[in-house]
């Protein structure tokens, strides 16, 4: 397991405990901001992704835009039974 030592100085320091949850280590709370930050990171390069997926795909875009639409509120013409 590969283990790094960081230094941290006031006013950061300070700012970080006042944050932290009374009942979370220290250790414990940075890790969950570096982890959501490697997360936001991720869902953001995601993001893109998609959006050069919609850019490419124009009947993707389009199905995207209806389903945007779509009343959700209303129940679906679709009849439930034994399909044949």
């Amino acid at each position: 397991m590969k283990a790094n030592t960081i230094k941290i100085e006031n006013p950061l320091l300070d700012e970080l405990y006042r944050i932290k949850p009374k009942n979370t280590s220290f250790s414990e709370f940075l890790r969950s901001l570096l982890k959501q930050c490697v997360t936001r990171s991720k869902m953001g390069a995601a993001a893109e992704k998609y959006q050069a997926f919609l850019d490419d795909n124009a009947d993707e875009r389009e199905w995207l835009g209806e389903w945007a639409e779509a009343d959700l509120a209303k129940p679906s013409t679709v009849k439930k039974g034994k399909s044949k």
